[in-house]
């Protein structure tokens, strides 16, 4: 691969950055994030902050986010984290409770340094981290008041053993599986005792 064409080096930013139209500033990064990134109920947005919560609770939110990375997070200790997210409550108008599903399908691998992908499809990582957005009331919804959500962590051998070709996992299903349940504050604690039970 040419070097020309190698990854690009991102490097993270602080939101006060110029968006610039022949040198003169029209907007500003900060803008543009307010502008795309509020809505934090919907599914993608509620996902990639359900990333950031788990790798703030394990002392891996520094650098940047790796969009497509085999895994979701990786962190100092070497641990391979997959975050899955879920929700009652929607952004769009509801007659009901939304059903709590969780994907962990196993896929295919794609190394985001080499632009190679690997035709295994599994899982890969040490454990999963389930995030739920568990607050039923919309009026009061606040997806960054962390006591509104409820973490399930599970080793991915379990899934493996329990799960090796289901696609999704129902909430009710999750359980049965005896994950570590916590709030934020017990989540290193719960993935820390679930990568080592993994390993064991």
């Amino acid at each position: 691969m040419s070097a020309d064409l190698g990854p690009l080096t991102v490097t993270r930013r602080s939101g006060s950055e110029s968006i610039l139209a022949n040198g003169a500033t029209v907007g500003s990064l900060g803008d543009f994030w307010s502008w795309a990134c509020s809505d934090l109920a919907n599914n993608t947005m509620r996902g990639v902050l359900a990333e950031y919560l788990v790798a703030l609770a394990l002392s891996s939110a520094t650098g940047t986010r790796t969009e497509w990375d085999t895994v979701d997070i990786r962190t100092p200790e070497r641990w391979r984290v997959e975050v899955k997210s879920s929700a009652y409550l929607q952004s769009w108008a509801q007659s009901k409770l939304s059903k709590v599903l969780f994907s962990i399908a196993s896929a295919s691998g794609w190394d985001a340094q080499t632009g190679t992908s690997s035709t295994d499809v599994l899982r890969r990582s040490d454990v999963y981290v389930f995030c739920m957005l568990h607050h039923q009331d919309k009026q009061t919804l606040d997806p960054l008041d962390l006591d509104q959500w409820t973490f399930y962590v599970l080793p991915t051998r379990v899934l493996d053993e329990h799960c090796p070709s289901q696609r999704t996992i129902s909430l009710a299903s999750l359980r049965r599986l005896d994950p570590l349940e916590t709030g934020f504050s017990g989540l290193r604690k719960a993935v820390v005792a679930s990568c080592a039970e993994g390993t064991a």
